[in-house]
């Protein structure tokens, strides 16, 4: 039996950060779903087709990694692609409440998934992709903290 995890979020855009969460779960599981979850409550600067195409070409070299889209519930879409686990990164303490809370609600709708939370590597923990995107918009330098493929893309966004 394959084990499947399900990377979620916004990715708005997908960070160094995110890209690490992904190969070290791609390690771990048969097949890692990056799926990108359409959140109504942000206004995303690229939309959902963006996302996909930028994730999908960072990810390339991830054999066993896929890119996805869903705008339910999480743990619908985990249950649509049999997902053993879903995988939530932790950039600092602070992140714990939130993600507890979202992790106890969907163990409330199926206790047949888990959640695994994942730290941070050191480097990208103060990393967001709000934070990426202020300073984007101002010229400042994101190399190193975005794939390049991400940083051309945010360039021409704020041109």
């Amino acid at each position: 039996m394959s084990k499947v995890a399900v990377v979620p979020g916004s990715f708005d855009p997908i960070t160094m950060g995110h890209l690490d969460i992904i190969k070290r779960a791609s390690k771990i599981f048969d097949e890692v779903k990056v799926v990108v979850m359409n959140n109504s409550s942000k206004n995303p600067l690229f939309n959902v087709e963006e996302r996909i195409a930028l994730i999908a070409e960072v990810t390339s070299a991830i054999p066993n990694a896929t890119v996805d889209s869903f705008g339910g519930l999480l743990i619908d879409y985990a249950v649509e692609v049999k997902a053993n686990a879903i995988i939530r990164g932790l950039r600092a303490v602070s992140d714990f409440e939130y993600e507890m809370q979202i992790t106890s609600m969907n163990r409330f709708l199926n206790e047949d998934i888990e959640t695994l939370f994942m730290v941070s590597n050191n480097q990208y923990s103060f990393l967001s992709s709000s934070i990426v995107k202020e300073v984007a918009k101002y010229n400042g330098n994101i190399s190193g903290l975005v794939p390049e493929a991400v940083e051309k893309a945010l360039k021409k966004k704020f041109d």
